[in-house]
């Protein structure tokens, strides 16, 4: 016994340096420490926005070919989209403000299915969001040293995944805070550069801008106007990654302050227009300099050469330095936002029971560590079968994030339309997110066929086998919630049948008090709420022991999920949910002229919680004997383990390891 407590403290002392304290759900003011204000919002989800413009603008420029002058019309075509996208999403914001992003709002305003799927690219892309956003920074990095080290550029993009679920495990503001200085870092040094660099060429602008207008001709002579507009148009969906991310602030708030939705219009604000500044900078710099495409640097860095070449080697060496490794940092945490709203999306499909339930599960730090790791794992294993090529991850990328972005921009249209008769300005909010469907639809359209071929296809099939296995997992649950309501049923009216045999039995009646029976053995009921499993392990342990057990202690233990944690008035509720609960058991042991008793409490661990209760329980009791109950299946489902908790075991492992018995009874499902 000693020994298994001494190997729990040593597990709890290791988790503690490594993820840190467990934080209270007692502490009212917990909502206000954890929740971002709009400038740390602006960090956590819109460095992924921002950082885009390390690899968007890159990706358009070089489908340009050689007519790299014409970027200019890509850039002003880009920033259009931006400011679109972005008012389109500020409308979903006010809509929709408890979050939820394109899942809830394909749910809500078009049908169930459709927000499904939905939800799916989304999770895709945010595993795709995490990994291009490391390999990316692992190349902005690595530009800057000598080709003969880009075998290391892997492992150290592997590396910093590792670290980012680390970070991520001690939680959300947590990680924002401490990434905040690399954020403001690249903010500062590539607004500098893009302002310096358009000032040393204001001169030129004539001959640039006569330059523009020949090749412009020339492409016309060349390829035809519709073939001029054809290569814009491709360039233009070809850096379509510079839209992905501007959907993250709808899907993330709940960790913004109230009034949550006045923070995230701020926060999208800020987004925007920093986003656009940086890409319509880059793309006319790099015109302007004639930047030439590199094998194995970013076209920022070849930028950055031509930019600092009148500099003196240690200026122009220490200045792309700092904003290279900048550059890098902000693409790691870029990363952020595919763990911050990637496993909240999971959570929400979870409650809706798409997903398993464990995913909708808080840790003692208050973050959905299951959604975390499955985020960082899947994108390590992305990394190391692309090799971390980010011109391979880009057109896998790009698909999913249109798929969400033309979802949510369809169910907004279809609410104005059917609201037009009881709003105002039903035409313009119609016309924002009208416009926003026409162009996230073509650009959506246009990457796959573009990149159908190169390897396009394995998102669609990837996000259509996530849909076929989602749509399992709801079958799955539907099915046993309809098997569990019937046993309800049953152990209700089992109940009510048992009471009837008592002599003088008035259902109508409060019960009398029973005192505590001393000599009476007692038995510990651990019990998830008053329903099927609770109700029937009572039954069961009166039929089975019939007259051993003449006390009855319920124990309760309220698990906290992201449903739950929005606020302070959701937690109150459900805290007197929990005490209701206890209430309802008791009154029922005392109609059985049993002693009742219940004990409760609220939490994320219910191993943890049951435990710190049983350990003050069992020194005050004589041979107490714990139940439990647990859903059996009697035909096995190959994901059951996955879908289904079982806490109950691993409450019954913790005691053994401590001496203490438990039975548990199986409820079948059929």
């Amino acid at each position: 016994m000693t020994d298994a407590g001494e190997g729990y403290l040593w597990v709890g002392k290791i988790k503690k340096v490594l993820i840190g304290k467990a934080k209270t759900l007692q502490d009212k003011s917990i909502f206000d420490k954890l929740s971002l204000v709009a400038f740390f919002a602006w960090i956590g989800l819109g460095a992924d926005g921002i950082s885009s413009s390390c690899y968007g603008p890159e990706e358009a420029f070089r489908n340009l070919g050689g007519h790299q002058m014409l970027a200019i019309f890509v850039a002003l075509g880009t920033v259009f989209t931006i400011f679109i996208i972005s008012s389109s999403y500020s409308q979903i914001i006010k809509l929709f403000p408890q979050g939820g992003g394109g899942y809830l709002v394909g749910s809500k305003l078009l049908s169930p299915t459709v927000g499904m799927i939905s939800g799916c690219a989304l999770i895709i892309d945010y595993v795709l969001t995490i990994t291009i956003s490391v390999s990316s920074g692992s190349d902005a990095l690595f530009s800057f040293f000598p080709e003969t080290w880009q075998s290391y550029k892997l492992g150290v993009a592997m590396i910093g995944v590792c670290l980012l679920i680390l970070l991520n495990l001690r939680g959300v503001k947590e990680s924002v805070v401490s990434l905040t200085p690399i954020f403001m870092i690249f903010i500062l040094t590539h607004v500098f550069i893009i302002v310096y660099a358009i000032l040393m060429k204001a001169n030129d602008f004539s001959v640039v801008s006569a330059e523009t207008s020949t090749q412009l001709h020339s492409s016309i002579s060349e390829l035809g106007l519709l073939g001029t507009i054809f290569i814009i148009l491709k360039a233009y969906s070809m850096g379509a990654g510079t839209f992905t991310g501007i959907e993250a602030v709808s899907n993330g708030m709940p960790i913004l302050r109230q009034p949550r939705v006045k923070t995230a219009r701020r926060t999208m604000t800020l987004m925007a227009v920093s986003l656009s500044f940086i890409v319509m900078g880059l793309m006319v710099a790099y015109a302007l300099y004639n930047v030439q495409i590199s094998s194995h640097k970013t076209l920022n860095a070849v930028l950055f050469d031509n930019v600092t070449a009148s500099w003196g080697p240690l200026w122009a060496t220490s200045f792309k330095l700092i904003t290279l490794v900048s550059e890098a940092a902000l693409l790691f945490v870029a990363a952020q936002t595919g763990f911050i709203d990637g496993p909240r999306i999971m959570s929400n499909m979870a409650i809706d029971r798409w997903f398993p339930k464990k995913y909708a599960s808080l840790s003692d730090r208050l973050v959905t560590m299951n959604g975390v790791l499955l985020m960082g794992i899947s994108a390590i294993v992305l990394m190391a079968i692309s090799r971390g090529s980010v011109a391979f991850l880009v057109v896998l990328y790009s698909i999913n994030v249109f798929i969400t972005f033309s979802i949510s921009q369809l169910g907004m249209v279809r609410h104005w339309w059917i609201e037009r008769k009881r709003l105002r300005s039903w035409k313009r909010k119609l016309a924002i997110n009208g416009i926003g469907f026409i162009l996230t639809s073509f650009i959506l359209i246009s990457v796959t066929i573009i990149k159908f071929e190169e390897g396009g296809w394995i998102t669609l099939v990837i996000t259509g086998l996530f849909v076929a296995l989602a749509i399992r997992i709801k079958k799955h649950y539907y099915k046993v919630t309809l098997r569990f309501k019937k046993i309800r049923l049953n152990a209700i009216e089992e109940l009510h049948g048992e009471l009837s045999k008592i002599p003088n039995y008035d259902q109508h009646r409060e019960p009398e008090f029973v005192e505590f029976d001393p000599l009476g053995k007692t038995a510990i009921i651990l019990v998830k709420g008053y329903g099927g499993t609770g109700l029937n392990t009572f039954l069961r342990i009166n039929e089975r022991f019939k007259g051993i057990y003449k006390n009855f202690i319920f124990v309760r233990v309220g698990v906290v999920n992201t449903r739950i944690y929005k606020g302070s008035e959701e937690l109150d509720h459900f805290k007197n949910s929990v005490r209701e609960d206890g209430t309802k058991y008791v009154k029922i042991a005392n109609q059985f002229g049993f002693y009742g008793k219940s004990i409760w409490t609220i939490g994320t661990d219910p191993v943890e919680d049951v435990y710190k209760i049983v350990k003050r329980l069992v020194p005050l009791l004589p041979n107490p004997t714990f139940f439990g109950g647990q859903l059996v299946f009697s035909k096995t489902f190959y994901l059951s383990q996955l879908l289904h908790n079982h806490t109950i075991f691993s409450i019954q492992k913790r005691f053994f390891k401590f001496g203490l018995p438990i039975v548990i009874f199986p409820i079948k499902i059929e």
